[in-house]
């Protein structure tokens, strides 16, 4: 009996033995499967900084012919072996070396890690608006497939004290109505977890679907939230002002129609734009030689006429701009055009160009409208920032109009003496303005005697400027709405010289959620404390702007001292000025969903943008966290 005891501890021993051996069928199991594990991560991780890569780029992923015999199979799958072949580690886990059902080289594998960086990045934005209040801003387009997209950025105004404008999605809509628009944003809030209440601004373009008064999405949004105040974009009514001169005025809208044509002949094949170039640079070499000009870092750059934009009068700025300083290269140009041309259309439109340009009135024009968007033109850049606040847009607003009611008195002398210099350096005639000239047009004046003094200096020169003067006036009348009247009352200029603690009290009254209850009673002695405190803090008296006022405050802690002044100063911040950050939205949508990716589905151009859009976050969010 023992004997067999002895035997059967014995066989046990040795089976035990077996079982902790290195090539037991546990433990080989068990091995290649931490083994696999790591394979895995190694693998996924390199398709993962493939993926940002081309993500942060937009970039396509996919290529034509994606088999093994094709020399070119797309971006992904070239970047791959580009990476493998660079990082052993990566090369022995991936093609041949990873299970053929384990690839992770598929579209699903591509779209499932850019839906993962997409949804980090929107996760990071929401919790750093956190319950704080932000303005929702709006657009919609085209994509190249023809598709109307809704474009959604949010204005909030972080921990910090900076302003932040952040895209949340591009949403595709079946229609473009503003109760569609609304539903849409719903149901995009609700996905994210954000609150109506929580918003305090909205800002659009003037479309009726958006600004409409009764059923406008500004209407729609103001019925559920009364304290969405609603913003025109600046940036679009400095487009209307312009537009609407352009459109009144016979002599400027006569004028920039000639211009279009200029530019569009002086363009309209490779051969001339190389000519105009040509003619340029020669010039530029002669007048170096003769010591006209100088040289110099950034000077005599080979340039062409820039094509103005329909939508962007700030580019009709910089056309007229060119057009001076080429001025002899492009009637040399013309003048060419009219020599070579094979079709008597084209010799014709090349004489009349001309012609017109050598004429007294078109440079008139030409250095009028140059001196007018040239004041416009800074207020047109601000605009296009996406830090820029109310506060600091009315100030330049109002310099604007300064600026041009200036010029409406002491403007005259101006540019005819810049008109009759450049007259006489390009050999065109210079008018006596005292001879008398033949009135256009139709009716009863037409064919009337009228001095060139009388037609340039008030048919031209007061009727242009008093209706842009008129236009901004009427345009941007919220500038001097009681809200916003209020809101000024803010600005740190020269020591807070406009603090006025009864429009204050009254600027609350604008938010009653906001302020109420005792927070309304201690809010008047916290603003006389607040007034006195930053007047003697020499800490603050070079300070000339809102936006840097709060990152003060809140760097040296007083946003923590003087809270609802504070607060009144995030909800000045957070009203929406402009556009632009959803017009650049359009922009990398374009990038991102070309013609030739005209089939990309809706979510995945989301994420897609998101990321490209977003890359100063996401290069902030760790594989990690993604994994």
């Amino acid at each position: 009996m023992g004997t067999v005891n002895s035997c059967h501890n014995e066989a046990r021993i040795q089976f035990e033995a077996f079982q902790d051996q290195k090539h037991s069928v546990g433990n080989i199991l068990r091995v290649h499967s931490r083994d696999m594990e790591i394979d895995y991560r190694t693998r996924l991780i390199a398709m993962l900084d493939v993926t940002r890569f081309l993500l942060k780029q937009g970039l396509p992923f996919r290529g034509h012919n994606e088999s093994t015999s094709s020399s070119n199979r797309g971006n992904f799958l070239e970047l791959l072996e580009w990476y493998s072949q660079r990082n052993e580690e990566v090369s022995k886990v991936i093609k041949q070396n990873a299970p053929a059902n384990n690839q992770l080289t598929s579209p699903k594998i591509q779209k499932g890690l850019t839906r993962a960086c997409a949804s980090e990045i929107t996760l990071a934005i929401i919790n750093d608006i956190g319950d704080k209040f932000f303005s929702l801003m709006v657009d919609e387009a085209r994509d190249s497939s023809v598709k109307e997209h809704m474009r959604v950025v949010l204005r909030y105004v972080n921990k910090k004290g900076c302003v932040i404008e952040q895209f949340l999605a591009v949403v595709h809509v079946p229609d473009t109505s503003s109760h569609s628009l609304k539903m849409t944003i719903d149901a995009l809030f609700v996905q994210h977890g954000l609150s109506l209440s929580r918003l305090r601004g909205q800002g659009y373009d003037g479309a009726s679907n958006m600004r409409g008064e009764f059923n406008g999405l500004k209407s729609l949004i103001l019925q559920e939230n009364p304290f969405a105040m609603y913003v025109h974009c600046f940036s679009h009514q400095l487009q209307l002002v312009l537009v609407a001169v352009a459109h009144d005025n016979l002599t400027v809208s006569e004028f920039f129609g000639y211009i279009t044509m200029i530019v569009n002949i002086s363009g309209a094949s490779c051969k001339r734009r190389d000519q105009l170039r040509k003619i340029q640079h020669d010039k530029i070499i002669a007048e170096l030689e003769n010591g006209e000009i100088t040289s110099g870092k950034g000077k005599n750059q080979e340039t062409s006429l820039a094509r103005p934009g329909d939508t962007r009068w700030g580019s009709h700025y910089l056309t007229l701009l060119r057009l001076c300083s080429m001025w002899s290269s492009v009637i040399e140009m013309l003048g060419n055009v009219h020599d070579d041309a094979s079709y008597s259309a084209n010799k014709g439109v090349a004489a009349g160009l001309i012609e017109k340009m050598e004429s007294y009135q078109f440079v008139f024009v030409l250095h009028l409208m140059k001196y007018i968007l040239g004041i416009t033109n800074e207020l047109s850049l601000s605009l296009q920032q996406g830090d820029q606040n109310i506060v600091q847009v009315m100030s330049l607003v109002r310099s604007v109009k300064c600026r041009l009611q200036d010029f409406r008195e002491d403007g005259w002398q101006i540019i005819l003496e810049q008109v009759n210099t450049f007259c006489e350096l390009n050999m065109i005639p210079i008018l006596d303005m005292e001879d008398n000239m033949l009135t256009r047009g139709h009716g009863r004046r037409r064919g009337q005697l009228i001095t060139n003094f009388h037609h340039y200096r008030v048919e031209i020169f007061c009727q242009v400027v008093d209706l842009i003067i008129q236009e901004m006036n009427n345009r941007f009348s919220e500038v001097s709405t009681e809200l916003l009247g209020c809101i000024s009352c803010l600005h740190p200029r020269n020591s807070f010289s406009q603090f006025d603690v009864h429009k204050l009290i009254h600027l609350a009254d604008f938010y009653p959620e906001d302020f109420c209850g005792i927070d309304y009673l201690f809010l008047e002695q916290q603003l006389m404390s607040y007034f006195y405190n930053m007047r003697d803090y020499p800490y603050f008296s070079s300070i000339d702007d809102l936006g840097i006022l709060a990152q003060k405050l809140v760097e040296i802690e007083k946003h923590l001292v003087f809270p609802l002044v504070y607060h009144m100063i995030e909800l000045a911040l957070v009203l929406p000025v402009a556009t632009a950050s959803v017009e650049r939205v359009f922009s990398a949508m374009k990038t991102v969903k070309t013609n030739l990716r005209n089939r990309m589905g809706d979510e995945w151009m989301n994420d897609s943008l998101v990321v490209y859009i977003e890359k100063d976050i996401f290069s902030t969010i760790e594989n990690e966290q993604i994994l």
